[in-house]
């Protein structure tokens, strides 16, 4: 689940031609999102991800989860719901 975008202002040292280091600053934005399958709330960077995905249209699922195994029953509930009868009461969108 998208939640929000952020800005992340990081602090960096170079080192000049003449041998002096001097310090910048980088700013970046980063996108939190809400794992779908363990709930866990993570950061990604937005430059990373493809701009259609920072909705709630997609399914995010962190590191620490098997993406293919959650798109896997995933597709599971979706087969299940062909098998619906018609005078089901379950809207088919939810399921």
């Amino acid at each position: 689940m998208f939640i929000r975008i952020d800005k992340v202002k990081t602090q960096h040292i170079r080192k000049s031609k003449l041998g002096e280091e001097h310090s910048y600053f980088r700013e970046c934005s980063v996108a939190i999102l809400r794992c779908d399958s363990c709930s866990e709330i993570f950061a990604r960077p937005k430059g990373s991800m493809d701009p259609k995905r920072l909705n709630n249209r997609y399914f995010h699922v962190c590191s620490n989860c098997d993406a293919k195994r959650f798109a896997q029953t995933r597709g599971v509930e979706k087969t299940q719901s062909w098998d619906l009868p018609a005078s089901s009461l379950k809207p088919v969108g939810k399921i």
